[in-house]
């Protein structure tokens, strides 16, 4: 197990640092300080040969002109917040407006866009590397300074963990994620339309034109959103079904789990051999396939085009704060919030 780090690039007068976390078994994971941004994630296929399996740059200037949110930690709030205002115990609070009207992934300068302290910590079983950040009262319209930590994980057992925690001194909202896009194909040979998800989840959050929920829980059964026996990504592309085509042909919808910490969600790809099993405490995981990806810049090399990779965001409902049925994103004075979510890298019949 070791730790490596070096420069990554220059932003203001702050150096932005790369950490790669290795095990004995060869799996490396790269992150920056700059955004908690996982940059590669090298994994063995079935023939034992290592590729990176993650969208992301070489560079910095990438990171800070991309729109996708390529591998950062998003928040205070993932997902969109609509009319970019909401009300906390009587008081209503207005919000950067970065998205249509609409407020999306923390806001202009969320958790991406800043540079986060870091320290690490080497073990005999695992390595990993702490980032942390205290967030104002007031950035970008949310109540209370908020002090969050998100440390990042890596085994012997190929298992990678993230852990969210967080403490405000006023009550406040907060719904964070990792925006990473996966493809497991191996240095983006292919695209994910022929990877295999897998989902316990018996329902999922219809969508509106403008991709925030309706508020009602639509049924997976007998519908392109039936993952529960696994399903390729290519039949929500090719589908017919209006929610398929309301998100541009694919997915980039909320499902409620059934299970947590237990092989929950689940993607294949069968020509690689690798697997991936995502466990987590959230109550939720939003599946985007992609279908909005383009650009000039290039991805490693690789020119951006739609279902180039797959996000599974474990998180909390999109809106919660305007759908009262939906499970709370309101993180109240003084209590401490934690979340975990592990990718468990594999090949497929280990």
């Amino acid at each position: 197990m070791k730790i490596e780090k070096e420069e990554f690039g220059k932003l203001n007068a702050n150096t932005v640092t790369a950490f790669t976390l290795e095990n004995d078994h060869g799996v490396k994971v790269t992150t920056l300080d700059y955004g908690c941004t996982i940059t590669k994630i090298y994994t063995p296929d079935q023939n034992g040969e290592l590729e990176n399996i993650v969208l992301g740059y070489d560079q910095l200037e990438g990171y800070l002109n991309n729109t996708a949110y390529f591998g950062c930690v998003v928040g205070r709030v993932a997902g969109r917040i609509g009319g970019a205002e909401f009300t906390l115990n009587g008081k209503t609070y207005s919000l950067a407006k970065n998205e249509n009207g609409n407020h999306l992934h923390g806001g202009i300068r969320g958790f991406d866009k800043v540079v986060w302290d870091a320290e690490t910590e080497e073990k005999a079983d695992e390595v990993s590397v702490k980032f942390s950040y205290m967030s104002p009262d007031g950035e970008e319209g949310y109540p209370g300074n908020l002090k969050m930590n998100v440390t990042y994980t890596l085994n012997n057992d190929n298992e990678f963990k993230i852990q969210y925690e967080a403490i405000s001194d006023e009550a406040t909202l907060l719904n964070v994620t990792n925006h990473s896009y996966f493809n497991l194909s191996g240095e983006l040979k292919r695209d994910i339309l022929d990877h295999e998800l897998t989902l316990k989840s018996d329902q999922y959050l219809e969508l509106q034109e403008n991709l925030l929920p309706t508020g009602e829980f639509a049924n997976v059964e007998g519908t392109p959103f039936d993952f529960r026996r696994g399903r390729f990504i290519r039949s929500g592309k090719e589908a017919d079904h209006p929610q398929n085509q309301l998100a541009g042909g694919g997915y980039d919808h909320p499902f409620i789990l059934n299970e947590n910490r237990n092989e929950e969600i689940v993607l294949k790809d069968p020509e690689s051999g690798r697997q991936m099993i995502v466990e987590t405490d959230e109550v939720g995981v939003v599946v985007y396939t992609s279908n909005q990806l383009a650009g000039d810049d290039e991805i490693y090399g690789v020119q951006p085009r739609k279902h180039l990779g797959i996000c599974l965001e474990t998180q909390g409902l999109p809106d919660a704060v305007h759908n009262n049925h939906f499970p709370s994103w309101v993180l109240e004075k003084d209590k401490p919030f934690s979340s975990v979510t592990t990718f468990k890298f594999s090949v497929v019949g280990e």
